[in-house]
């Protein structure tokens, strides 16, 4: 049975790592980094720099500062990702809102009308439980949130172009399941995806933002679903695992990326692959015990991932 964990003062925090042969340059400066970063956090990004599991010791030579160097760049990565997924989120809110309000009309009880999505029985209970959920989003937030209140003050109803601004990301993908496959397909089609594709990329972006809008580790983090093999993945030419499975770029950060090469426009993408760059290269100026390509690696990232500019 395992002890229990007690509270530990930054000073006897420091000896921790000092016992498993962290180097500490700066104590003071270590301390505030631990007061204000919390230890806990700042040791999930340990792993990396662990000579085996079992004794928990560090490389020999690791500094404090390298691990600390990890910890700023998976939050800076954290903070682009962010950004360029909440991107993808607001044109996928549009799109939606677009089609079907086009198509089924601009009230709640016309717009999520259960006939407006797939007949398949296997889904009777999904489609009903989606619309569910929006119809919730209309009671706590509908008098809340000043779209929607200034709708329903003044015309009784919300859109939904405007009831999109209130729900959840995760709301939103998997309202994309439930779509008619012909508006599947209408959306789809302006990203050049495939319907199947384009639904496993939604529910793994929905994935990633969560993480991202909770500070949570992301460096090393995998997902259940994993995104289709494509012309992506050969591009690079990713190497394989003794089952023919790509070793990258299927449920890690670089999916992510691979979604978003597919999703953002030329120009944003550009943007995108020039921060990742800035960033990694910061960090391979602050890590010397272990090599940039197995950090990169550790996040997904193929050597080459930078040619993935390249591909159309």
């Amino acid at each position: 049975m395992r002890s229990n964990k007690v509270f530990k003062t930054l000073e006897e925090q420091v000896e921790i790592l000092r016992s498993k042969d962290l180097i500490i340059n700066d104590e003071e400066r270590t301390k505030e980094i631990l007061l204000k970063e919390n230890y806990f956090f700042l040791s999930g990004y340990r792993h990396l720099f662990m000579k085996n599991y079992h004794d928990g010791k560090f490389i020999k030579g690791t500094t404090f500062e390298e691990l600390y160097a990890v910890f700023q760049f998976d939050r800076q990565i954290r903070n682009i990702m962010f950004k360029n997924i909440l991107m993808v989120e607001n044109n996928m809110k549009s799109l939606i809102s677009y089609v079907l309000s086009k198509k089924y009309g601009i009230r709640e009880k016309d717009y999520l009308n259960p006939d407006n999505f797939t007949q398949n029985s296997m889904k009777v209970r999904q489609v009903h439980d989606i619309l569910d959920k929006m119809k919730r989003q209309i009671r706590v937030n509908g008098k809340q949130h000043s779209a929607t209140m200034h709708y329903l003050s003044n015309y009784g109803y919300i859109p939904l172009w405007i009831l999109v601004k209130v729900l959840s990301f995760g709301i939103v993908s998997e309202l994309y399941t439930i779509l008619k496959e012909e508006d599947q397909m209408e959306i789809g089609n302006i990203y050049r995806i495939d319907i199947s594709s384009l639904a496993i990329y939604l529910s793994i972006l929905s994935n990633y933002r969560n993480l991202c809008a909770h500070e949570d580790i992301l460096y090393d983090h995998r997902t259940q679903r994993k995104i289709p093999d494509n012309k992506f993945h050969e591009f690079l030419d990713i190497p394989r695992d003794e089952e023919g499975e790509y070793l990258y770029g299927k449920n890690d950060l670089f999916a992510v990326v691979i979604i978003l090469r597919q999703m953002l426009t030329e120009e944003e993408f550009r943007a995108l692959v020039y921060e990742i760059g800035y960033e990694i290269d910061i960090l391979d100026g602050k890590v010397n015990v272990v090599p940039l390509n197995t950090l990169l690696n550790k996040i997904g990232f193929p050597n080459n991932w930078r040619d993935i500019i390249d591909t159309y």
